[in-house]
Formats: structure tokens, C-alpha cells, sequence
């Protein structure tokens, strides 16, 4: 499921493509989106964990930072974020016919008389449609630019301060791109980079950590050796050498961000895992013929939950901000690929137009700021300590 998220983040943000690949994409997101959604409906947590959840919603501020981030990530993903920025209409009538090219085939310019053969600029459309008065309309989404699209208008000087008639609501950068379109665009791609390295470190670290705990002795030694040596190897040079020979893309930045990440996470488990393997429940386990990976992934995991729920929201901040950092100091994603860190490198060398590192250091602080607010919360609330009691 994850991998097709990526697949989608990825394809979204590539200029030309084809109608299926759009609509492939939005399909395999939906089906992602459905089976998420059938998995919380079936979920049914035990006593123990509702109280836990209900003392997660009993905390306002964390609650109300996790309804709007996941609000803020339903707008972005699963094809909802093109019909709210982007340069493609939502729908058009023409000459009483009906075309919705958001997620259609390319449309050229002469299927509505414009008299060119690449693809219309539905902004100019509008426009005409508008002059020649009649039944034939265009509806835009409100934001009607792509994040990669250049809109040099006739007289405009850029990087050009908001304009709510242009519809540039937080201007445009010093090549004539929307920034309201890439920091939105560059939100999809943190928040997807953000929950791929969370979700493959959490992989890694809970099956070597909880591997490590249970079986201990010369396996654990060995692991530990390994991890210290592992630890010792600077990230930020390989990132350098490795966007000095390699094009630096999604897949392969979160290939190095997951390899060097891992460890932190093996740790914890760990010793989860050395605490809970002594307990009464895990021995009745045995007693009773369970295999190892039952004890381990039915029975010690889940009383090792508030350790993996507490450090997920602490992950997220630490993608983001390392994602950012290195796409600041041009060690990052590519261009023209919309990234915050991007955002903030044109920001501060164009201090002429402070539009633009305020629109993305604002966009990043909020961010922050609600991942923050929801791992107190969650911390608070998966406390062990509140709701368990060892004899």
C-alpha cells in the first residue's frame, strides 16, 4: 500500500503524462484509500487501547493537530489535490458538449477552436469563453497552476508579490512558478518521504530489536557490534558523494535516510524486549507450544506498543526537517521537483521578495508544530505507566 502511495507521489509530479497513466494513478490510490478504510472499520481495539484512544482524544490539542494534519494529508492525496491545484480545468462546455480534463487525456488547443495542437491553457480558454460570451464556460480549480508551470503573463515582473486577480495568492518565485502550488505539491512529497522512512525503519528496527531482546546472548552481541560500527559512518558525507554521482531521487534519498536511520529504533526494541520476555504471559507461551515469531509479533509486540506509538510522530519531524536541510543545501531532490527546502534556498537569496521564504517557513513551522502537538499527546496518552500495573 505504502509502495503505491509512492508510486503516485512520484508520477503526480512528472510533467506529461498520459491520461492513463493519470487515471491509473488515481485508481491505485483510491483502492489504497478503500483498503485503509476497511482495515480501521474491521479494527477493534481491546479495552485497554480504547482507553488509551480515549485519552489521546481527551488531550484538545493534540487531537484537533491530528484531525488537521490528516485533514491537510486527504486533501493532498488520492487524487484529491488536482482538483484543487491544478493548471488542467475541472470542467468544460463546449458548444454543448461536456469534457472534465483533470484526469483525462491531453486536450489540444483545436478541440475548442484555439487553433494550436499542444495542450490548452484552459486559464487563456476561460478567458475567451468569457469575451464571446454564450453558453460555452470553463471551471478552474482555485488554484489553476502546476507546480512546475512557468506563467510569464504579459507585464509581469517576477518573482511577483500575491495577486488574488491572477490568482498567485502567495505570489510567484523568480521563475514565474506558483508558490502556493509547489508548497502544497511540496507538502505531498514530505509527507510521503516523512511515512515511507517511518514506515521501514519501524520495519527494520522492531524485527532486528525485537530479535535482539528475545534471543540475546552472542546474537545480541554480535547485532550490537555490527550496529556501533554501522553508526560510526558519517550520513551527510555519503548523501554528498552520493548526489556528486548519483541523481539524487525519491527512492534513492530514502534508501540512504533508511539505511542510516534504523539503528535508533533497533535500541528501543531491544530492550522492550529484555523487559517483557521475563514476564509471566511469555512463559505461559512456551508452555503452551507457541512458536517463536507468535511470542515475538503477538504476544511481546503489542505490550511493546507504546514505545513504537510514542517515537512515530518524533520520526515524522526528523524526515521532515532532515528532507528539508538537504534540499536547502542543494544535497536533496532534484529540481524542478517542489520541496520546501527548495522554497527556502530561493527565498533567501531573493530577500527582495520575502513571499517566498515566508510562505514556506510558515508552511513548515504549522507543520511541525502539529506533529509536535500530536506526539505529546500520543506520549501522554500510551503512557504505560497510567494504565498498567505490575505485580
Amino acid at each position: 500500500m505504502l509502495y503505491a502511495l509512492y508510486c503516485g507521489v512520484v508520477m503526480h509530479l512528472q510533467p506529461g503524462l498520459t491520461w492513463m497513466s493519470r487515471a491509473g494513478i488515481v485508481a491505485v490510490e483510491g483502492v489504497v484509500l478503500a483498503a485503509l478504510w476497511r482495515m480501521l472499520f474491521r479494527y477493534r481495539p481491546n479495552p485497554l487501547t480504547r482507553r488509551k484512544l480515549q485519552r489521546f482524544r481527551s488531550i484538545g490539542r493534540g487531537y484537533w493537530s491530528f484531525v488537521l494534519l490528516t485533514a491537510l494529508i486527504m486533501l493532498s492525496f488520492f487524487g484529491i489535490g488536482e482538483l484543487l491545484v491544478n493548471n488542467r480545468a475541472l470542467a468544460v462546455r463546449y458548444e454543448g458538449k461536456w469534457c472534465f480534463p483533470t484526469y483525462g487525456a491531453n486536450r489540444p488547443g483545436s478541440d475548442f477552436g484555439l487553433g494550436y495542437g499542444y495542450e490548452t491553457n484552459y486559464r487563456e480558454l476561460k478567458k475567451r469563453f468569457a469575451e464571446e460570451g454564450g453558453d460555452n464556460w470553463v471551471l478552474l480549480p482555485p488554484v489553476p497552476y502546476d507546480p512546475l508551470e512557468q506563467d510569464y503573463g504579459e507585464g509581469l515582473i517576477h518573482p511577483q508579490p500575491p495577486n488574488f486577480a491572477l490568482r498567485h495568492f502567495l505570489g510567484t518565485d523568480n521563475n514565474a512558478r506558483d508558490i502556493l502550488a509547489r508548497l502544497f505539491y511540496g507538502f505531498r512529497t514530505a509527507m510521503m518521504f516523512s511515512l515511507l522512512f517511518m514506515f521501514f525503519v519501524y520495519l527494520i528496527g522492531i524485527a532486528l530489536g525485537c530479535a535482539m531482546g528475545y534471543f540475546g546472548g552472542t546474537f545480541d552481541l554480535l547485532v550490537q557490534r555490527l550496529i556501533e560500527i554501522w553508526s560510526n559512518i558519517p550520513f551527510l558525507y555519503i548523501v554528498i558523494i552520493v548526489a556528486s554521482v548519483l541523481r539524487p531521487t525519491f527512492g534513492v534519498m530514502l534508501f540512504i535516510f533508511v539505511l542510516f536511520a534504523w539503528t535508533t529504533m533497533t535500541y528501543f526494541m531491544r530492550t522492550a524486549t529484555y523487559k517483557e520476555r521475563t514476564r509471566d504471559y511469555v512463559a505461559a507461551a512456551r508452555v503452551l507450544g507457541a512458536s517463536t515469531p507468535r511470542i515475538l509479533f503477538h504476544h511481546i509486540m503489542p505490550n511493546t506498543i507504546s514505545t513504537v506509538v510514542t517515537f512515530m510522530p518524533f520520526t515524522v519531524v526528523s524526515a521532515i526537517s532532515s528532507l528539508t536541510a538537504l534540499d536547502f543545501l542543494g544535497f536533496g531532490l532534484p529540481p524542478p521537483t517542489p520541496s520546501w527546502g527548495e522554497l527556502l534556498r530561493r527565498g533567501l537569496s531573493h530577500l527582495d521578495a520575502p513571499w517566498i521564504v515566508a510562505s514556506a517557513f510558515y508552511g513548515l513551522v504549522l507543520v511541525l508544530v502539529l506533529v509536535t502537538f500530536i506526539g505529546e499527546a500520543i506520549r501522554e496518552a500510551f503512557d504505560p505507566r497510567r494504565f498498567t500495573t505490575y505485580q
